[in-house]
């Protein structure tokens, strides 16, 4: 069994990955998405370099590398090519593009019937203002977040519909979700982990400000994590067609959660210094069970 695992950046992530894979007797071929190759003219056409022809039995994805519109659409390409011959992908391009763009992943929370903040997608600025002026006001904002975006950058609080930044500085879609405050005033909001349809872990992020992921400062607690909590985690990735995912909640204020958004490509630095359960193994293992329960991928023959 030939593994392939694609961590372009974050090194920390990639020698656990590393590590574990090698625990279970596996020595992976590491690459770059960005050096996939398509060639017609004779045999497989997807060169997936240290393949020699043939294809991986199946790839661990942990991030993909970054560049252009079309750059990233002819990677999500090739992962595409790779499941339609067969091969295990962890996780499937189908459901990194769910959950990379938040309105699908919000679309797909609400159709689930699961708990999450009330949202608003619109393309025009004078739509987005019209929803400010209507569901906004001073203590009270709605969060503006880019629609693709990650680790909290580009989040902005929305009070008034002249806080709204023009339409080329959203790249033209005005992705709104109503901010829920705590009661007690702490800023603090909670990741779980969700692997193989389980939730394995989880912490709560506080922060020194409302912005509360680990990269921009915030600050991982231990969560004795409450059923109901990764219920409605294994539900939300479950809605999203994750096989691995950081779910985001916050506290609803009435004693329950809601959801944010689902991450197919999440970073476990932080939360793995305040839980117990080895996530990088766990990853390993439910992706490992998937590839050796399927079957063999097929290769065009010339």
């Amino acid at each position: 069994m030939r593994i392939a695992l694609a961590a372009d950046n974050g090194n920390w992530h990639k020698a656990r990955l590393l590590a574990a894979l090698r625990a279970q007797g596996v020595e992976p071929v590491l690459f770059s998405l960005a050096d996939v190759i398509v060639a017609t003219g004779g045999g497989e056409p997807l060169r997936v370099p240290g393949f020699s022809g043939a294809l991986p039995g199946g790839m661990l994805l942990r991030t993909i590398a970054g560049g252009t519109f079309e750059a990233t659409t002819m990677r999500l390409g090739v992962l595409h090519a790779l499941v339609s011959a067969g091969v295990t992908v962890w996780n499937a391009p189908t459901a990194i593009e769910r959950s990379v763009d938040k309105a699908a992943t919000s679309l797909l929370i609400a159709r689930a019937g699961l708990p999450t903040p009330e949202t608003w997608v619109v393309s025009k600025r004078e739509a987005a203002a019209e929803i400010v002026e209507r569901e906004g006001r001073p203590g009270a904002p709605l969060v503006l977040k880019p629609l693709f975006g990650s680790q909290g950058e580009g989040l902005a609080l929305i009070e008034r519909p002249e806080d709204l930044p023009d339409e080329e500085a959203v790249a033209r879609v005005y992705y709104l979700q109503r901010y829920v405050p705590r009661r007690d005033g702490l800023w603090r909001d909670y990741r779980v982990f969700v692997c193989d349809g389980r939730a394995i872990a989880g912490m709560i992020r506080e922060g020194d400000g409302w912005i509360t992921n680990v990269h921009r400062g915030g600050r991982p607690l231990p969560w004795a994590m409450p059923p109901a909590a990764a219920e409605m985690a294994e539900a939300a990735a479950a809605a999203v067609g994750v096989d691995y995912s950081g779910v985001d909640l916050v506290e609803d204020g009435e004693g329950s959660f809601a959801i944010l958004e689902v991450n197919s490509m999440p970073a476990w630095s932080g939360l793995q210094t305040v839980c117990e359960t080895d996530i990088a193994a766990a990853v390993v293992r439910g992706f490992l069970a998937a590839v050796r329960g399927a079957s063999v991928p097929r290769l065009v023959v010339a």
